[in-house]
């Protein structure tokens, strides 16, 4: 695998690179520099990638400079992280990295199969530029929100976006798309093909139940079942959360997992859930539920409905959805079933305050919103 530098990345590597090997296939060689994030008042960096035949980015945040001493085995992993958050059929991504000669460290082409060349094309560090300022927008993003996770695969939401459509929109394509394509063109394996869970998850308003049955991937870790359960649900990630796990009581957790050191204060069964994944809780524990926002304590019940072995589709998927759910801030159930009052009344003294105040907010799922089929998880 060939990764050609820019000038600011190679001298921070303190590296003089040599000249790219034009024969080698596209797909097997990426260009990658270095960027700055304005984050909290201060500078930060990254690391940022892009797939020289498919515009596929991998963005890694954050990235000290000493960590740049192992910028090859930290770029062959954030490569791999973010095509299997991509949660296509794994042995495509073995087979690519076996393909490209990064099979594993110490393999042809240098350190972990990764050569460093030099860049000499002007189109690509553009590209990256694109995708620098657009992952500065999602760090700013996460850090606005409850949500301050970051990793090697913040570029999996910007290769939903649309590319290549300045002169003519019908050569736009999304990148993840043509990555995904040309490693099933390239290895002759089926894009889909994972094991997979099935859960419902429900929100009891009281008055009806809001749920979504969804399929997911084993591997997906927890902090990313929040984001997509947010975007199901269209809470705006305003507020704290965790998962909660139960076994034969049904009104005592006896794991808690959540996202902050300080939900461990006083806690004597909470772990962070950093890195912690489906699979290995479920299916052994069937039984979970997520909460968010401590204040107006929205509980969702999570049910594992079934495992399946081999599903074909794209990951992750809503199956159905049924019931609204509250807008943010609505003051629990009990300020909920007071403003669904209100909302419903075209005559009610409060009527229009509220609908102002609700801004978007429909007593009624969108038809976008029920929508069965695959989901991207854009932030």
């Amino acid at each position: 695998m060939q990764i050609a530098l820019t000038k600011s990345l190679a001298t921070e590597m303190k590296l003089k690179p040599g000249s790219a090997d034009v024969a080698i296939d596209p797909i097997f060689t990426w260009t990658a520099t270095w960027a700055k994030v304005w984050d909290d008042s201060k500078t930060k960096e990254m690391l940022v990638l892009v797939n020289n035949a498919t515009r596929f980015p991998v963005v890694i945040y954050p990235v000290k400079r000493k960590d740049l001493r192992r910028a090859s085995k930290i770029i062959r992993a954030a490569i791999e992280h973010t095509l299997r958050s991509l949660y296509i059929n794994p042995e495509l991504i073995d087979d690519y990295f076996r393909l490209a000669g990064a099979g594993a460290a110490g393999s042809a082409g240098g350190a972990d199969g990764i050569e460093f060349v030099k860049n000499s094309s002007t189109q690509t560090a553009n590209w990256l530029g694109h995708i620098a300022r657009t992952a500065s927008y999602i760090v700013a993003n996460r850090l606005n929100q409850m949500d301050i996770t970051f990793d090697d695969t913040i570029g999996v939401p910007i290769s939903y976006q649309f590319v290549n459509y300045a002169k003519d929109q019908a050569d736009a394509f999304r990148p993840s798309d043509k990555m995904i394509n040309s490693l099933a063109e390239l290895t002759g394996k089926p894009i889909y093909k994972t094991r997979a869970f099935e859960l419902l998850v429900t929100l009891d308003l009281d008055v009806y139940q809001a749920s979504r049955r969804i399929i997911v991937p084993p591997t997906m870790e927890f902090s990313t079942l929040h984001r997509f359960l947010q975007d199901l649900f269209n809470w705006k990630s305003y507020h704290l959360y965790e998962f909660e796990f139960f076994d034969e009581n049904p009104f005592e957790p006896f794991l808690r997992l959540v996202p902050f050191e300080e939900g461990l204060e006083y806690d004597e069964i909470a772990i962070l859930m950093a890195n912690h994944t489906l699979e290995e809780y479920l299916p052994q524990h069937k039984h979970l539920t997520y909460i968010y926002d401590m204040g107006d304590y929205w509980k969702h019940k999570i049910e594992l409905v079934r495992t399946l072995e081999n599903f074909d589709q794209q990951l992750p998927y809503l199956v159905d959805a049924e019931g609204q759910a509250p807008p943010e801030d609505v003051g629990g159930v009990g300020g909920f079933l007071e403003f669904r009052e209100i909302m419903l009344d075209p005559d009610h003294p409060e009527h229009e305050d509220m609908k102002s105040w609700a801004e978007y907010w429909k007593p009624e799922l969108s038809d976008r919103d029920k929508l069965p089929g695959p989901r991207r998880i854009w932030w």
